[in-house]
């Protein structure tokens, strides 16, 4: 018979055991929180309680970590799985639309969710180093407050970086996750920083509970939860408050969702009888004359070429559609500008007025130009040539728009359009709602132009869309999107959804829009408060650390 095992033997393995529970758990508690960013598998009410209670899991990870180092491993385990699940939609536009191996594109995937987990990482690494030798259970209200603190602090510091360095990269922020639930009137206030504050504050109340369950501190752990609830209760006392009036009349307006495949986008030879099909959706009868929109906006890059290169042909059929609906239209389309200095050329938007000139020259009209440029898909970072080259997409490598550019005025309605993933950039888009003088109006309606059709049609459309009813509670602005194969909808200044399209279909969504006027604490003060409130919490933990009496 073999030898019995010794209690050393028995020992080493168990201790084995738990060493690899904590690494699991943080897997694990990653790419649940991967599925809180929209709708689908995981019902809307619940993604706001699903994201605190897997991000619970991580502060009670490195609430309990034997230092900074082993927390910080923690946070970067649980920040490649988040990124890793929740943006696996890159690796669709590297394999199927850009021509890279798919071994190469789950590689290039993987080192970009573990470039993104090193903020996550850097979190916990910093709370674990201000929390020292204080984040056993066994505390205090006051330290246990403190400590919930210094978590919520830290990891806000880091979704702001995230955000912020290297022309940032927003998506994922917790607290897109709270779009709908408790926190939601919390946005007009402070922004989804701010809510990220707040759903990590909770996080910690929770993992702070757990912790101290069945001891003496149990209560001092609930007076933490107490906080996170008051300020539930805050926010739903907050959500029937109103932030903006109206502003004229409302607006008839129509989406266009062409739902043109992405391999055909850019075939030449498919150029006019796609933008054929796109005008005959365009112009589509109204129901009745009262339903006549007055704009008609299309997807970016809906005309796939830059706008002196479209034949005349191709605008004299534009310009009677605008004519025969006689309203304007608005597409998305790569632009070219010759100037003294240069050629620049942007990836933007072009406004055709009925009875207006041709605009094959983007100086004819109002345009716009897209200022915050998708790195690798609109420019090319510094050393990265070879890697864009390898993917064979097109369009790499634009010039940047001006930071503040005229909204297009239309009737007594004013609408600020951004592109793409700008509308990502809370503190951007709240900056054009703010008005710049008596010449430069504030935008009373919100549009977005997007091609997600690169990302397939999963998640990538949904987290969009979330994301986009952010900005409506942030700026009390209605916002509407024309995408070209979803999520096209309609959001009213409170940040719910009015009507969407299916995705994946072509169709019109014709829908009144009534513009707002007003400005929220957050357009009138950007993050400025909560990164404040966020250096706060963490010079009192770093003074608590050093002065611990």
């Amino acid at each position: 018979m073999p030898p019995e095992p010794t209690n050393a033997a028995q020992t080493g393995t168990a201790a084995g055991r738990r060493a690899w529970r904590a690494p699991l758990a943080a897997l694990l508690g990653g790419g649940l929180q991967a599925l809180c960013f929209a709708p689908g598998p995981l019902p809307a009410w619940s993604l706001p309680f699903v994201q605190i209670a897997t991000l619970a899991v991580l502060a009670a990870l490195t609430f309990q970590a034997a230092g900074p180092r082993r927390a910080a491993i923690l946070g970067w385990l649980f920040g490649l799985s988040q990124f890793g699940i929740g943006v696996y939609w890159l690796t669709i536009s590297m394999h199927r639309f850009g021509g890279l191996p798919l071994l190469l594109a789950v590689a290039a995937l993987l080192l970009f969710a573990a470039a993104m987990a090193a903020y996550a990482a850097g979190a916990c690494a910093l709370t674990a180093w201000l929390c020292a030798g204080q984040g056993s259970p066994e505390r205090r209200a006051p330290r246990q407050i403190l400590n919930a603190i210094a978590w919520a602090s830290a990891w806000t510091l880091a979704e702001w970086l995230r955000g912020t360095l290297f022309t940032g990269f927003t998506w994922l922020n917790i607290g897109y996750a709270h779009a709908e639930g408790m926190f939601a009137a919390w946005a007009p206030f402070v922004g989804v920083y701010g809510l990220a504050w707040l759903a990590a504050f909770s996080a910690a109340a929770v993992a702070l509970m757990a912790r101290a369950k069945d001891t003496a501190y149990d209560r001092s752990a609930a007076a933490v939860v107490g906080l996170a609830l008051l300020a539930g209760l805050l926010g739903i006392a907050w959500s029937h408050m109103e932030w903006s009036r109206p502003l004229g009349n409302p607006l008839m307006v129509r989406l266009v969702q062409p739902a043109t495949p992405q391999s055909d986008k850019f075939q030449p030879e498919l150029f006019l009888p796609t933008q054929d099909r796109i005008q005959r959706l365009a112009s589509l009868a109204p129901k009745s004359e009262a339903d006549r929109p007055a704009v008609v906006i299309l997807p970016e890059t809906v005309l796939p070429v830059f706008q002196d290169q479209v034949p005349e042909a191709v605008w004299r059929q534009w310009q009677a559609a605008a004519e025969t609906m006689g309203a304007t239209f608005v597409l998305g389309a790569p632009l070219h500008v010759a100037t003294p200095a240069g050629d620049r050329y942007t990836n933007g938007a072009i406004a055709l007025r009925p009875q207006a000139a041709s605009p094959s020259a983007a100086g004819n009209g109002w345009h716009y130009d897209k200022r915050h440029l998708v790195p690798f898909g609109e420019f090319i970072p510094p050393g990265f040539h070879w890697f864009v080259r390898a993917l064979q997409i097109p369009l790499g490598d634009f010039d940047r728009g001006t930071e503040r550019q005229p909204p297009l005025a239309v009737d007594d309605q004013f609408l600020a359009v951004d592109i793409c993933y700008e509308d990502t950039f809370g503190e951007e888009i709240a900056a054009t709602v703010a008005s710049d003088g008596p010449d430069a109006p504030g935008a009373s309606i919100l549009v977005n132009l997007s091609n997600l059709a690169w990302f397939g049609d999963g998640w990538a459309l949904r987290q969009h869309l979330w994301i986009a009813r952010m900005r409506a509670l942030e700026t009390a602005r209605p916002v509407v999107r024309a995408t070209n194969t979803g999520a096209t909808a309609v959001i009213d200044a409170h940040g719910q959804v009015l009507g969407a399209l299916d995705p994946g279909r072509p169709g019109v969504l014709d829908a009144e829009v009534q513009g707002t006027q007003g400005l929220t604490p957050y357009v009138r003060w950007g993050n400025a408060p909560i990164l404040a409130w966020t250096l706060l919490g963490l010079l009192l933990a770093a003074r608590k650390r050093r002065y611990p009496a």
